[in-house]
């Protein structure tokens, strides 16, 4: 008879977006708040060790821009619409989640994928394509019941039961959404994918450079008119909208980062192109439900 440990679900509240980043190691990822309220969010992590479960929660609209660890394979249940994505680490792209959002996630480790002849290559095509199948909204909520199981029961079932139930479950469901997938529609949101891959990736590797409307649309690769509608596709927000939430959280993480001895709250402001100083604290306000000066008194948290 073999003793293994025990199979535990980790918990974290979190009061930041970058709280929320810190609790999912491995991803390659960047949030941003935008829209207003004390950011809430929560995160449980369950690791089987090869096949990782995450479910996570905010309460406000979040920006995403994320890839999967390398080599992994996972699978993304959003439960706001039931919708499936398939994520590998190529899968590099930006969003905006609704308000309360909610996702469960199952991630294959990389010695996981090749142990199992997971065959990644085959699977192109499929990858943050909207996936929809009657199965996922089962699933996704067996599987956050699972994990509240899990924290209650002193008889949990065996790491490679539940690991196999995974596989197995994951792929039957994909079995049946590709047959859902309406390619005429995946056709027509191409090159709209390739522009907000383009924006992600500027994104991604220049968090804290400032771009104008023009020039955005030239890091996306295609006109103002084809930028507009792709922003509305993807985020709900005009360009201009999306940069000017964008420089807010810039100015925050540097607000969090520094001391009243160190800075200003109007030098903060003008270092990210506000410049008049009112309208930056009520902008400010608004998003973060604080002002900038109360941001600026707290000790550095990161």
């Amino acid at each position: 008879m073999t003793t293994c440990n025990p199979i535990q679900v980790q918990a974290f509240n979190t009061a930041d977006v970058s709280e929320q980043i810190r609790a999912t190691p491995g991803w390659v990822q960047h949030y941003q708040q935008m829209s207003p309220g004390h950011f809430a969010g929560r995160i449980r992590y369950l690791d089987l060790q090869g096949v990782e479960v995450y479910e996570e929660q905010m309460n406000t609209r979040v920006e995403q821009n994320f890839s999967a660890p390398e080599g992994a394979l996972a699978f993304c249940f959003d439960r706001s619409d039931n919708t499936l994505y398939l994520l590998n680490e190529e899968s590099r792209n930006i969003w905006i989640t609704p308000e309360n959002y909610q996702e469960i996630a199952v991630v294959f480790g990389p010695q996981f994928v090749r142990q199992h002849g997971l065959d990644v290559a085959r699977l192109e095509g499929l990858f943050m394509a909207p996936l929809n199948g009657g199965q996922n909204a089962l699933f996704s909520r067996w599987l956050s019941a699972t994990l509240t199981r899990l924290t209650q029961t002193l008889d949990p079932p065996s790491r490679e039961a539940l690991t196999q139930q995974l596989l197995d479950d994951c792929l039957f469901i994909l079995d049946n959404a590709q047959v859902c997938l309406d390619r005429g529609a995946l056709q027509r949101r191409a090159d709209e994918r390739r522009i907000m891959q383009r924006v992600g990736q500027w994104a991604a590797d220049s968090p804290e450079e400032q771009l104008n409307l023009l020039q955005l649309s030239q890091v996306a690769g295609g006109s103002l008119r084809q930028l507009q509608q792709t922003f509305k596709t993807y985020t709900g927000l005009s360009p201009t909208h999306w940069l000017r939430l964008r420089r807010l959280n810039s100015a925050r993480r540097e607000l969090l980062n520094r001391s009243p001895e160190q800075t200003t709250v109007a030098e903060v402001a003008m270092n990210w192109s506000f410049w008049h100083l009112g309208r930056f604290s009520s902008s400010y306000r608004a998003l973060f439900k604080e002002l900038p000066s109360e941001t600026l008194k707290r000790s550095p948290t990161l």
